[in-house]
């Protein structure tokens, strides 16, 4: 970015990344993408784990660590022996915000606890990552998504009725949490300005994935009924599914009762919208079964792209299912930059998801490529630290970095 272009909203914030997978990783990566300058740490030799996550890889370099580690500096530290660890306290004392997803008490047991930060880093944010929290029957133990899914009872909501529970198709709850993370982390910098101190902010998977049950779990505490899975179906709302056409399957969703009336109007049925049965929505989930097979049996008549033409001149929100590919490469993607690509040392020009918020006047931008592992170790110690050359050779030798 050059001097004449806007800055980023984060610009001047100083990111410590101490995480690793992919909760932490999306975190500090918004962060990156909304100006800050991050630094990310990781082991000698290995790095963070996803760096080995595949096929597919780009000339070496995982897909999956790629696709949630641009605009960050990459340096390697064994922050295990004290020599890291002094090294660590040096990058805590000039870091805006610390994130780190190390299993409860890492940080403290290493010698930097709240009160030490307090002392010596009184303005930074630190966020901790956790898989259930500090607290509770469960705290300290690491969280996977894939558990969490099923602990949280996302995949007790998730598949076809009476069919075996399914997990989402991407790691939904760690992508949660991480946006949780960067939320908390963006209210702790604000609160800063009337504060003048940071402070400790905590997210875990078991939370994220208890609140993204959302309308599901205020229907059963308000009901006391447990909640079932619908397939592609909605628990409220009726018709709120995919269904098949002569050849694709496209989704459907009728929000209220007039959007009704326009649906079965437009399917040769206007009579469906003055059935009791199906008059009014609470009457419409009721009978949910009866007006899906109704449905199914007209649009039969016509393929998916008549259909949505159909339906979307009269004002009924539907979609054809795509493939990812499809997705991708949908002209509203490209024309959103959903889509773009960046120049990788190694990888050469890698194609990547484009930035999913938008700002007037701080706009966000890719500056930074993913990193390669210990990328910029020995810059961010003479840079940011004051390392002489010297120094920096003989922890190499004595494998601190």
């Amino acid at each position: 970015m050059s001097s004449a272009d806007p800055q980023g909203a984060l610009h001047g914030v100083r990111v410590l990344d101490l995480t690793r997978i992919l909760a932490g990783p999306l975190c500090t990566m918004m962060l990156g993408d909304m100006g800050a300058d991050v630094i990310k740490v990781e082991p000698p030799g290995t790095g963070d784990d996803t760096r080995s996550w595949g096929p597919p890889f780009a000339e070496g370099e995982s897909a999956y660590y790629l696709g949630v580690n641009r605009n960050k500096r990459s340096m390697t530290l064994n922050m295990a022996m004290k020599s890291g660890q002094e090294i660590l306290a040096g990058l805590i004392r000039k870091s805006d915000v610390l994130v780190e997803n190390f299993k409860v008490g890492t940080l403290e047991k290493w010698g930097f606890r709240n009160d030490w930060l307090e002392k010596n880093a009184p303005r930074t944010v630190r966020c901790s990552i956790t898989g259930y929290g500090s607290t509770g029957p469960k705290a300290g133990l690491p969280g996977y998504d894939f558990i969490l899914q099923a602990e949280s009872g996302l995949m007790g909501i998730t598949g076809e009725p009476g069919g075996t529970p399914m997990k989402y198709g991407v790691a939904i709850v760690d992508i949660c949490t991480g946006m949780l993370a960067c939320n908390t982390i963006l209210a702790a910098l604000n609160a800063r300005h009337a504060t003048n101190r940071g402070q400790h902010v905590e997210v875990s998977l078991f939370d994220s994935g208890l609140a993204m049950l959302a309308n599901v779990a205020a229907n059963h505490l308000v009901s006391g009924k447990d909640a079932g899975r619908f397939g592609n179906g909605h628990p409220n709302i009726v018709p709120y599914t995919a269904y098949p056409t002569r050849d694709d399957m496209i989704a459907v969703a009728v929000g209220n009762d007039a959007q009704f009336g326009k649906f079965s109007a437009v399917l040769g049925n206007p009579g469906w919208a003055a059935e009791a049965r199906f008059a009014k929505n609470p009457d419409r989930v009721v009978n949910r079964d009866a007006l899906d097979a109704l449905i199914k049996k007209e649009l039969q008549r016509e393929g998916a792209e008549t259909w949505i033409t159909k339906l979307t001149a009269a004002g009924i929100p539907c979609g054809r299912i795509n493939s990812v590919a499809q997705a991708l490469a949908a002209p509203h993607a490209v024309a959103r930059g959903m889509v773009t690509e960046v120049e990788h040392p190694v990888a050469g020009n890698v194609k990547m998801l484009g930035i999913p918020f938008r700002f007037s006047d701080t706009p966000a931008s890719i500056r930074r490529p993913p990193p390669t592992l210990g990328q910029h170790t020995e810059a961010v110690l003479r840079d940011e630290l004051g390392y002489s050359d010297v120094r920096i050779a003989a922890l190499r030798k004595e494998k601190v970095i």
